[in-house]
């Protein structure tokens, strides 16, 4: 939901609140006159649904950045607004729980750094998303290179190291406090989806990589309560594949209903149909999709979405292609000719689910198309390697009016600021060295080097009209024609596009700069950057074109 408080008569102080499922994005914005003297702003949120007073009556929220001559905190710990404030007009709170309210009170800051005076605060009220029966999607926390990380799980960071020394990472067990902080409610939503099938029920489940015990074991579940499971996966001669029979055959479901796919490149998907029993046929009733894989590192350490739709036309196009996959599931050609009969692009609707393989890079030329036609922002987190035409979309035009902001898996031709300064991407990255007052950070037994594995792409987001597309398929060239991939795209569901777009936003925030702090050559290295003493960070967000200023107006809606 988005809420809005402002602009006040005094100093022309607004605030916007676009409230996702597990983020709330902050925005501001204050009359030029009236950022003199401006140290910042102070953010004290009250948790309206907790049980402990404390939480109700409010507290100040807690940034990293401190002035020069603040008193360091222990190493890793953060300092409330009210001492040292958010100088930024863009801001995210990452503490909030899915489905609870919300009230924020921001107030400018004023005076003397030593001794910083609040002004009268401007107050907004909202209510973060939970995943219900109408849908909804969520990300995992996928920041284990993170402050937050090191902080929290300083113990675990030394159980690593020790195990690191003897050679025993590989046989270290995640604890369950560490797991859960991580998945942040993404791999229990998948566990509540497929314990929400009784018996008599079906599932339909296409699967790339089915190994996450905990999913196993659900599906088993779900199997021995008389549930009617069907399984799709990957099947080649690879690990993989050797671990997806290894698991299906440990659910105990009968051969009848396992359907190993063999394509001459990847079974790709990653989606499940709910399906249910009406006038005594099976009736499609949900799906859920997105980027996850059922790994380790796809609940617990790669970024990814859980999307669920009720959408019944998304979901009756998601039981055919099911059934189109395992009927062809040894003949790719057959599924590329169905789909390209089938699942024609169609952006006459709102909300469309697509397929491929397919022929001819539809599918390309569609999410070229609506990245183009963004007019005032563009937000995106990509995996692999993109096709020149997806690139030179994201780019977009030199000195446009739109805000580009992204953060992809490795750096390519379009990472950096750009001359225009309205695009700035980054690369994932970790401070593994550590910072000035800042913890060394670690990957903590991630296997590989993928940090982010979303793909999706939010055209628009502060707009009433924005558009998502989001799903399995890597916007690439073998994603359109030779993997078996699913997508959805959806146009002018504010709600999902402020879930989406918060989300983004954290792991964009995430990694730039700590990307740009990697890239850096001399004393950026050394320490993070401070706080200013005075009104002068408000500079470039008031200098007529910058990135910064571009942003400010963006996201307060101007």
């Amino acid at each position: 939901m988005r809420a809005q408080a402002g602009p006040r008569d005094s100093d022309g102080l607004l605030v916007k609140a676009y409230a996702g499922t597990t983020t709330v994005a902050l925005a501001f914005d204050i009359d030029k006159h009236a950022r003199q003297g401006l140290l910042g702003f102070a953010v004290k949120r009250l948790d309206l649904d907790s049980d402990d007073p404390k939480r109700r009556s409010g507290r100040f929220l807690s940034a990293m950045l401190r002035f020069p001559q603040t008193p360091k905190p222990a190493d890793g710990e953060a300092i409330a607004t009210d001492i040292c404030p958010i100088q930024k007009f863009r801001w995210s709170d990452y503490t909030v729980l899915a489905g609870n309210r919300y009230r924020y009170e921001v107030h400018p800051v004023s005076g003397a750094w030593n001794t910083p005076e609040l002004g009268e605060p401007i107050t907004l009220d909202v209510k973060t998303h939970a995943i219900s029966e109408k849908g909804g999607a969520i990300f995992n926390r996928a920041v284990a290179a993170s402050q937050a990380f090191a902080r929290k799980f300083a113990d675990v960071i030394e159980e690593l190291k020790a195990a690191a020394k003897k050679k025993t990472v590989a046989e270290y067990v995640m604890p369950p406090k560490v797991l859960d902080w991580l998945s942040r409610g993404l791999a229990e939503t998948i566990v509540g989806f497929l314990d929400s099938a009784g018996a008599g029920d079906g599932l339909d489940i296409a699967i790339y990589e089915f190994h996450l015990p905990l999913l196993v074991e659900a599906v088993k579940r779900a199997h021995h309560r008389g549930v009617e499971v069907r399984l799709l996966f990957h099947s080649k001669n690879d690990e993989t594949s050797r671990e997806n029979l290894h698991c299906a055959a440990s659910t105990g479901l009968p051969e009848n209903r396992m359907f190993p796919r063999k394509t001459n490149a990847i079974m790709h998907d990653k989606f499940v149909v709910l399906r249910r029993k009406e006038g005594g046929r099976f009736q499609p009733k949900a799906v859920l999709c997105g980027s996850t894989n059922w790994t380790h590192n796809g609940a617990y350490r790669q970024a990814n979405v859980v999307h669920i739709l009720t959408d019944m036309t998304a979901c009756a196009s998601y039981q055919a292609m099911f059934e189109t996959l395992v009927e062809t599931r040894d003949d790719v050609g057959r599924t590329r000719a169905w789909i390209n009969q089938n699942n024609k692009i169609d952006l006459s609707v709102d909300f469309f689910a697509g397929f491929s393989p397919r022929t001819g890079g539809g599918d390309l030329d569609t999410f070229a198309r609506l990245i183009r036609e963004a007019k005032r922002d563009l937000l995106f987190a990509t995996a692999f390697e993109l096709p020149q035409e997806i690139l030179d979309a994201l780019l977009g035009s030199e000195n446009d009016k739109t805000l580009r902001l992204g953060v992809q898996n490795s750096a390519s031709a379009i990472t950096g600021v750009h001359r225009d300064r309205t695009a700035q991407f980054a690369a994932a990255a970790l401070l593994d060295q550590g910072l000035e007052g800042w913890l060394k950070e670690t990957k903590a037994k991630q296997k590989g080097n993928i940090l982010i594995h979303t793909k999706a792409v939010l055209v628009d987001f502060t707009s009433d009209s924005p558009t998502i597309i989001s799903g399995s398929h890597n916007l690439s060239g073998a994603a359109s024609k030779s993997n078996d991939e699913n997508y959805l795209v959806i146009k002018g569901d504010t709600d999902l596009a402020d879930i989406y777009g918060c989300e983004l936003l954290r792991i964009y925030d995430h990694y730039r700069y700590r990307y740009s702090t990697k890239t850096a050559k001399g004393t950026n290295r050394a320490r993070p950057p401070m706080l200013t003493e005075n009104d002068s960070w408000t500079d470039p967000y008031f200098t007529a074109g910058s990135q910064k200023q571009i942003d400010r107006l963006r996201f307060v809606g101007r």
